[in-house]
């Protein structure tokens, strides 16, 4: 059987919509292209010391900046851009949105979100990190400068979205609506190939992921639904759902995409909105997420039905297996 590259499947998929223009297969073309550097300097990074460490500054978030992530920002903004296919792209590591104002640019209909390296403090560790993207539809006239409103769009608008791991091998995961797929990247060729393809979560898992050492700062109900995770199955004669956490986003979305599980990030005392941002990190995961038949909600609303109202705005989150999430909802709803 024929190994079938990432670019094949992106062209194979545009020839079964006569009318596509090709600018979607574009933009996939530049995350595939970006994430192709990244995957390289993130390998060496135990060897290149200039690319460890802070960067000296923080972000809109008030989180310190390491150097990679100035380095990926730099370079999936810059794929991008030189497509000539997005007028404009908003990230997690910058303050605002980025226009593209050129003649090229300013005529595309598209415009990207992304979180450019996301874990990036796992790096010096030898952890999974990751960078999660979403593609929309401009809401202004084409032709004219991209403004704020196109970029604050309901998860629902979402036209893709997708996700790269970098970890014991370079993973490449998104979908356009229509199921959701997995590339895996040969380096010593330089190519994705298919290697998950129509990928679908469990319905039901046995993991949960959670920062248990901040249990305490979370609302009674989502203790209690920890507590039931941790109770014992007599009929079993073991736990409900094992424990696992890595502490980076991907990771612990992919593991849980492929074995079944449940991720979350709720409120806290310190944090009451939560943490993860809407539209760079939990949109574009429940966008996916639900696209391989699970869910993805924050304590009472589906994510993909929430509209921004700010580029950086923090949510509660929590994603994952259809059954597990509907166990949450029935605790979350009694509180």
């Amino acid at each position: 059987m024929k190994n079938v590259t990432v670019g094949e499947f992106i062209v194979e998929s545009q020839n079964n919509f006569p009318g596509s223009t090709g600018e979607l297969s574009k933009i996939l073309s530049a995350v595939k292209l970006a994430s192709k550097i990244l995957s390289h300097q993130i390998n060496k990074a135990g060897l290149a010391k200039e690319i460890l460490g802070s960067a000296g500054r923080e972000n809109i978030q008030g989180e310190e900046q390491q150097k990679l992530d100035v380095l990926a920002n730099d370079t999936f903004i810059n794929a991008l851009s030189a497509r000539g296919v997005i007028c404009g792209v908003a990230s997690e590591e910058n303050d605002s949105f980025i226009a593209f104002n050129d003649n090229v640019n300013n005529d595309a209909k598209y415009i990207v979100l992304i979180d450019p390296l996301d874990g990036s403090s796992n790096i010096d560790v030898n952890v999974s990190v990751g960078t999660i993207f979403s593609v929309y539809k401009r809401q202004t006239k084409k032709g004219s400068p991209v403004e704020m409103k196109d970029f604050l769009q309901p998860g629902t608008n979402q036209v893709a979205s997708g996700y790269i791991i970098y970890g014991s091998s370079t993973m490449l995961v998104y979908t356009t609506g229509r199921g959701v797929n997995g590339f895996t990247f040969d380096p010593s060729i330089g190519v994705f190939f298919l290697s998950h393809p129509n990928m679908q979560i469990p319905n039901n898992g046995s993991i949960y992921s959670v920062n248990e050492g901040n249990l305490l700062q979370f609302k009674k109900a989502v203790r209690n639904y920890i507590s039931y995770c941790q109770s014992e199955d007599e009929v079993a004669n073991k736990k409900v759902y094992s424990s696992r956490y890595i502490g980076s986003l991907v990771a612990d979305f992919h593991r849980n995409l492929i074995k079944g599980g449940i991720y979350m990030y709720p409120s806290t005392i310190a944090n009451p909105n939560g943490k993860l941002r809407l539209t760079y990190e939990c949109a574009p995961l429940a966008f996916l997420i639900e696209q391989a038949g699970g869910r993805a909600i924050s304590e009472h609303q589906r994510i993909m039905d929430i509209s921004p109202n700010e580029l950086h705005q923090r949510v509660p989150f929590f994603v994952g297996s259809k059954k597990m999430i509907d166990q949450l909802e029935e605790i979350l709803a009694s509180e």
